[in-house]
């Protein structure tokens, strides 16, 4: 501030009285007593709050965003050092002159206390013994414009005084708005910032939008400190911040290795650490200095100077500014103290303050959903591009950018949707527990390492099997359930776990799966083997096959069974698989003189070998011709269509006979190749091609073939097959039906022929007998008008004759009448 001579008499004497000043177009201020009443355009009262003065002030005056007033000597009270001082005020004195006290329009704070005179050295140390002249002060009406300067006037009290050195005129000008912004922050009082930042234009402050972000941020953290834990979220969401940075407020039971002590929370979001006020020191932060006197023979002038201080000052001078509240244009709340923000977290409860955490991260975790799957990243192909959230440094995370999702990299994306699911987790875990599993087991982008010692130490088994499932860590999933069954004493309990979690494997983890279910299958080989049935999840068959035929070639039949019969699998690698597996356990269990097995295997084998298209008939007849199952072998040189060579094994090797007979009546069909089939027994009983075959013991099956079979046979070949000692009544009702039926069709032929003819005639009879008479003085029964020479038409059964043209409505009418 400056101060100049006046040489023109002024007054010297204060107004008193009320005072109306212009606040903003649509506001005005009105000072009644101690109080100032903010008032609309409607004339009524626009602000609940108002401005409280220790005394009527005598003079008022605004100045954008501020209010200046002159307040009256001994009304403002000293706020005294509380350190060491050889100052005999004590804590209740008060300013013995006028005095100038600021006040924010924004807060109504009182932002500057400046005692008269200004150039005194310390306002505060003033002397009761030997007071300071007292002067009256005039304010000078500032302009309206923002940041404009403030004009005072001061006249000595003393009438001598006054008439020796007159009048000075004093200039407040205020200092940069970034300045006092930057003082704000520095101060801790972040909504006062905001407030203020209001008020200024881009003209005035081109780093405005940069500046409310920060401030914002800051704000929220004091608020979040305060206590005030939703509207802090609030507008973390509203500037997309970085969930690391947010989730670092919250105790390390949720923030992990991101936690970050409270007096670190302001450098953290971007701010100066705030200083705390000091008391040891003056506060005074106005310079002035007189450069000339009234009333001295060479006339001359006075002036004096005043700035404030810098944007982040330090030492003992800004100790004292916050002390004091002395700088001109400081929104600093009144009473020494600073925003509610010292309000310590720790005093909260827990439970609301993971509430407001939850709600932030389930606000970030679908948009972040959304953006991930836009580039193309899932929980399980992350690991595949970019190291897990784990080696990656705090101060990495701290310096992702404060930006919206469409602005970031993939890989700040995914860092994240990883803090957030990781938080998430960890928040669940404190207060909804419940919630944990149905986490778990959705994709999500939990960080393992930060959470699985925790989830063990917990005995949350199930949620941790999830949540590796999830991360596609199936060995560690895999070997967590064999951890936890080795205390299960029931088989089903112990086992059916890690068999479900097999079954939902699919074939991208088939060595995985091989590789954990060995131990099952030591275990117990049928509850195992369920690994493989699953419905959900198909496995390549022949991996597979080829696991479980190393385990046992027992459990291959099974698997190949269920793919054959019940997935209906057509491919004859596996229909010739499953049937060399029946054969090569038929033999070895033939060898081991394991009677059971062998007659199972076997009875699938020729069941397998009779019904089934799909195996390679030559490839398993190959196997079967050095080996003794004969039956085996019959059936297959029957698909081979050597038939005759099947009958020899039936004869022959099996001396089943009515298995021989079997076979040919499925084979037989008339007037096929195969029709002769039953000679062809025939001959192999009666024309044995082995030497060591005794026929006398085949005759008796020849002839009861004969007879049950006569029809099939043909007569001449069967009698010159028969041998010589055959009598004619061993074979006599052969030769009667071989005699019969040539005589028994013709005679049936013939009266078929008969009865045909026969019907025929009299049906052509009966036609023929069918006539009508028309006369002259027939009458049609339908119009009443004679038929004459018409064309008719005669109605069954009776006959009746009408005119053609009257057929159908009389053929309606007999309908009629004979319902």
């Amino acid at each position: 501030m400056t101060a100049v001579d006046i040489v023109t008499p002024l007054p010297t004497t204060a107004s008193t009285g009320a005072f109306t000043v212009h606040i903003k177009d649509s506001e005005a201020l009105i000072t009644k007593d101690v109080e100032g009443y903010f008032v609309g355009p409607d004339a009524k009262v626009s602000r609940t709050t108002t401005v409280e003065w220790p005394a009527p002030p005598e003079d008022v005056a605004a100045v954008k965003p501020y209010i200046v007033s002159v307040l009256p000597a001994g009304t403002v009270p000293v706020v005294q050092s509380d350190t060491a001082s050889t100052s005999t005020t004590s804590q209740s004195s008060v300013y013995p002159t006028s005095v100038i006290q600021v006040y924010s329009s924004l807060s109504l704070h009182a932002a500057q206390t400046l005692p008269f005179p200004f150039n005194s050295p310390s306002g505060s140390q003033t002397s009761i013994t030997t007071p300071p002249a007292n002067a009256t002060l005039r304010l000078l009406t500032p302009t309206s414009s923002i940041k404009s300067p403030l004009f005072l006037i001061s006249t000595p009290t003393d009438k001598t005084a006054a008439t020796n050195e007159g009048s000075s005129v004093w200039q407040f000008t205020m200092k940069p708005w970034p300045e006092q912004l930057d003082e704000l922050v520095l101060a801790g009082h972040y909504s006062d910032a905001l407030s203020l930042l209001d008020t200024l234009d881009e003209a005035s402050l081109p780093d405005k939008d940069q500046r409310r972000t920060r401030i914002r941020a800051l704000n929220a953290v004091a608020q979040f400190r305060a206590g005030k834990f939703d509207e802090a979220i609030d507008t973390f969401i509203a500037l997309d911040f970085n969930p690391a940075k947010v989730v670092a407020l919250y105790p390390e039971a949720v923030s992990g290795r991101l936690a970050v002590p409270q007096e670190r929370w302001i450098p953290l979001y971007g701010g100066p650490v705030p200083v705390e006020p000091s008391s040891g020191e003056d506060s005074q932060s106005v310079a002035s200095h007189e450069s000339g006197k009234q009333g001295s023979a060479e006339g001359g002038s006075s002036g004096a100077t005043g700035d404030h201080p810098g944007s982040v000052p330090t030492g003992t001078s800004l100790r004292n500014r916050l002390q004091m509240k002395t700088t001109f244009g400081m929104l600093i709340p009144g009473g020494g103290g600073k925003d509610d923000d010292a309000v310590s977290v720790s005093s909260k409860r827990r439970v609301p303050i993971h509430e407001t955490l939850v709600r932030f991260l389930t606000d970030r975790r679908p948009k972040l959903f959304k953006a991930l799957e836009g580039v193309k990243i899932t929980p399980e192909n992350q690991t595949e591009q970019y190291p897990p959230l784990s080696k990656t440094s705090v101060d990495d995370l701290y310096t992702l950018p404060d930006a919206a999702l469409s602005a970031l990299t993939p890989e700040q994306l995914l860092r994240f949707a990883q803090i957030i699911d990781t938080a998430l987790y960890k928040a669940y875990l404190i207060i909804r527990p419940t919630l944990l599993s149905s986490l778990c087991r959705v994709a999500n982008w939990c960080e393992v390492s930060e959470l699985e010692e925790d989830l063990r130490k917990r005995k949350k088994f199930s949620e941790l099997k999830d949540l590796y499932h999830g991360k596609g860590m199936h060995a560690k999933a895999l070997d967590l359930l064999r951890e936890v069954a080795e205390d299960e004493d029931d088989l089903e309990d112990k086992l059916d776990p890690s068999i479900r979690y097999l079954q939902r494997l699919g074939p991208a983890h088939l060595a995985q799966i091989f590789e954990s279910a060995r131990w099952i299958f030591d275990t117990d080989k049928d509850m195992a083997f369920n690994i493989f049935l699953s419905e959900d999840v198909e496995l390549p068959y022949r991996p597979v096959a080829d696991y479980l035929e190393k385990i046992d070639p027992k459990l291959c039949i099974r698997y190949l069974e269920h793919i054959i019969f019940e997935k209906e699998d057509q491919s004859s690698e596996f229909h010739d698989r499953l049937v060399e597996l029946y054969l090569s356990q038929t033999l070895a269990a033939k060898r081991r003189g394991d009677g059971d097995l062998e007659h199972h295997m076997y009875s699938k084998l020729l069941q397998f070998v009779d019904s089934n298209q799909f195996f390679t008939i030559d490839r398993l007849y190959g196997l079967l011709s050095p080996t003794d199952l004969y039956e085996a072998r019959a059936i297959l040189l029957g698909r081979l269509g050597r038939h005759d060579q099947a009958l020899e094994l039936y004869v022959y090797r099996l001396n089943d006979y009515l298995k021989a007979e079997e076979y040919c009546k499925r084979v037989y069909q008339s007037g096929t190749p195969t029709s002769g089939i039953f000679l062809t027994l025939l001959r192999i009983y009666l024309r044995p091609t082995s030497q060591s075959v005794d026929t006398s013991k085949l005759l008796q099956p020849a002839l009861d073939l004969i007879r049950r079979h006569s029809p099939r046979l043909d007569s001449v070949e069967t009698l010159q097959l028969l041998p010589p000692l055959v009598t004619a009544y061993d074979v006599k009702e052969f030769l009667i039906d071989a005699l019969r039926v040539p005589v028994f069709d013709t005679r049936v032929i013939t009266q078929i022929s008969k009865a045909r003819n026969d019907h025929l005639a009299r049906k052509l009879v009966g036609l023929q007998t069918r006539r009508v008479k028309v006369t002259d003085t027939r009458i049609c029964p339908q119009c009443h008008k004679r038929i004459g020479n018409s064309v008719i038409a005669v109605h069954s059964p009776h006959g009746e004759v009408t005119h053609y043209n009257c057929r159908e409505p009389f053929a309606r009418k007999l309908a009629e009448t004979r319902r």
